[in-house]
């Protein structure tokens, strides 16, 4: 009998974690987006999220907590239980280029989370307006170092990656330019348009629009290769090799959430990201979904802290 009993206990303990497993997820998962809602973080969330809860039977709900460059949100997710039930949402901000920006960050954007799936990625595209006789990276080049800091460019905010874009180009041209720091990507549109800012970083989706329609021009896309959408628009690394500017959003996980549940999600993520009518809108958007496993993204955060911290000190940025 006790033989017996023994056997049933160690049947149950082998089959219990699976069992677990299974039933996950059994209730509401929380995704915390760390921006405000409308923007492309939240499109992104919103789009995938609803795909997700199909497969997972469980809806994903959406919970927008916004400010210090996404910050706020992210530490919320950081300190939040790992039991699958609250994930958040990651950008090339607020996991990558802040922990270098800000004096003091609230949590370990490396060690504090669980990276669970790159959703997507689009190139930032560097646009002049059309008072600006320059057609390419050369001829643009040629103009900034004729008159040195008198060719302004724009971006949506100190510290954020069409900003670090700019400085980017400048240590890698030799260059001088004003960084004008503007609250919105539409603020800076407004002024291009105009013929009030000579020039801007911006992500392809808000100034792809522009272009199209004549009312600005392209020098070239921060992506390795040509956009699908914009086959004329080269590449900035064309004319400067090694150049790379993506803005990028992922689902992350506090640290402590177990690996079985971060792959589950990882699957469910990439599954969504597959599907007609997501392709279909990042198509639209000019964003390439992701297909990173968690260990590759993990890898993918490392190098993108490091690369983008490197330019961010060199350039002497500091969030304000």
């Amino acid at each position: 009998m006790l033989r017996m009993f023994g056997a049933l206990l160690a049947l149950a303990c082998s089959v219990s974690p699976v069992l677990a497993q299974e039933a996950y997820p059994n209730k509401p998962i929380r995704v915390i987006v760390p921006f405000a809602a409308g923007g492309t973080t939240d499109l992104v969330a919103r789009l995938v999220g609803q795909k997700m809860s199909e497969k997972l039977g469980q809806p994903l709900v959406m919970d927008n907590r916004a400010g210090a460059g996404g910050n706020i949100g992210s530490d919320a997710c950081a300190k939040a239980p790992g039991d699958g039930y609250t994930i958040c949402m990651g950008t090339i901000s607020s996991h990558a280029i802040n922990a270098s920006i800000y004096p003091k960050m609230p949590f370990d954007n490396l060690r504090d989370f669980a990276p669970v799936a790159l959703l997507g990625s689009q190139p930032n595209m560097l646009v002049v307006a059309m008072n600006v006789p320059a057609a390419n990276v050369t001829e643009l080049v040629a103009l900034m170092k004729a008159k040195p800091g008198f060719y302004n460019y724009g971006s949506s905010g100190v510290g954020t990656s069409i900003h670090l874009a700019g400085e980017l180009f400048t240590q890698m041209t030799g260059t001088e330019a004003v960084h004008v720091p503007y609250r919105s990507s539409g603020q800076i549109m407004t002024d291009m348009l105009a013929g009030q800012l000579p020039m801007a970083f911006d992500n392809f989706s808000s100034g792809w629009p522009h272009v199209r329609d004549g009312r600005l021009r392209a020098i070239g896309v921060g992506s390795r290769e040509r956009m699908a959408v914009a086959p004329d628009v080269p590449t900035i690394a064309e004319t400067l090799p090694g150049f790379e500017s993506l803005s990028w959003h992922g689902l992350f996980a506090p640290a402590a959430t177990p690996p079985a549940i971060v792959d589950r999600l990882n699957a469910e993520a990439r599954a969504a990201l597959a599907t007609p009518e997501v392709q279909a809108r990042f198509r639209e958007l000019g964003i390439t979904a992701g297909t990173y496993t968690p260990v590759e993204f993990r890898g993918f955060v490392a190098s993108e802290t490091q690369r983008w911290g490197d330019v961010a000190r060199k350039a002497n940025v500091r969030a304000e």
